[in-house]
């Protein structure tokens, strides 16, 4: 045991004695310990990030005893879904969700085209006034939207082309249709518009130009090579743009009170109205259990939207990568 113990003494002190081994020997604990700092800071930010929703699932399986209970501080002692059921209920969840899945997709479907020619347009093209033009595109995202939302409002309660709005709503202009976010979007101002635009002009201008080149070469015109080579190429880009859009546009609340847009359209809008809906229809007064009725319809809200991100996941974060987006 001494001799072993002798051995062990020696061999420590050569290590110490040798510079280079000593350098090496820091080098791993440091290391080790950036690895160990690395881990702390990803899990103390998953929790801040992840807690809440834990804590909205918690509560709403929770059920009325256990609301009341304070000895249930995290698992509820006697689980149940009759929140789910009700907030499904009275959310009239699968119509609202599919028409409102349905309206998010179509501005997506237009804001991609739009932003994708507008970004494509800037990258590749020299036209007057292009670098202040370009620069309003970079206003629009600095700009809070609430400080247009009085113009926005007048401008299209103003106007009704063809007499759409007073057909639909009984009342002249857009306002109570889904019509002004179409027009924005299509005219390249809608919903975080200005940023897509900035994501797309970023991946173009990266693309080399030969692609281009070889196309104008073989014959190709400039629409069918934006459409049937540079989209393509740009595929990171569109799936990092299509999420964006459509997490935004789904969760819109803003936009969907500021032009009166049904509640049977925007589920995100009708998701506030839940707690009141509960009390009035179901008399349930309590505002404990009004919570937990809302965390479960809150929960419902966001599902589908998880899970387009988690298919696109992959694609989602190469596409954030190569557009160069930081921050």
């Amino acid at each position: 045991m001494k001799k072993e113990a002798k051995i062990l003494l020696d061999k420590t002190k050569r290590t110490l004695n040798d510079p280079l081994k000593m350098r090496i020997a820091g080098n791993e604990i440091k290391n080790v310990l950036m690895t160990v700092f690395k881990y702390v800071i990803l899990i103390g930010v998953s929790y801040v990030i992840i807690a809440p929703v834990i804590g909205m699932f918690v509560n709403s399986i929770k059920s009325d005893a256990d609301a009341f209970n304070p000895m249930v501080f995290v698992l509820p002692q006697h689980p149940t879904l009759e929140k789910y059921k009700l907030a499904i209920l009275r959310l009239d969840y699968w119509k609202t969700a599919a028409k409102s899945i349905g309206y998010t997709a179509g501005l997506t479907v237009v804001q991609l085209l739009v932003c994708s020619m507008v970004g494509y347009g800037f990258a590749r093209f020299d036209f007057p006034f292009k670098k202040l033009l370009f620069g309003c595109v970079v206003v629009t995202i600095i700009i809070p939207s609430h400080t247009v939302m009085l113009p926005l409002y007048m401008t299209f309660r103003s106007i009704d082309p063809f007499g759409i709005g007073k057909l639909l709503t009984g009342t002249p202009g857009l306002n109570g249709t889904v019509i002004p976010m179409y027009i924005m979007t299509l005219l390249g101002c809608g919903l975080r518009s200005g940023l897509f635009i900035y994501i797309f002009n970023q991946f173009f201008r990266g693309l080399p130009k030969e692609i281009e080149e070889a196309a104008f070469v073989d014959g190709a015109g400039m629409f069918y090579t934006y459409m049937r080579i540079m989209l393509v190429n740009a595929m990171p880009a569109v799936i990092t743009v299509t999420v964006f859009s459509i997490v935004w546009q789904f969760n819109d609340v803003f936009f969907a009170k500021l032009f009166l847009i049904p509640d049977s359209t925007a589920i995100s809008k009708r998701i506030a109205s839940l707690q009141g809906i509960i009390a009035n229809e179901d008399q349930i007064l309590s505002l404990t259990l009004q919570e937990l009725y809302r965390d479960a319809g809150a929960l419902l809200v966001i599902t589908p939207v998880a899970i387009i991100y988690l298919i696109l996941q992959k694609n989602f974060i190469e596409g954030v990568e190569r557009s160069g987006i930081v921050g």
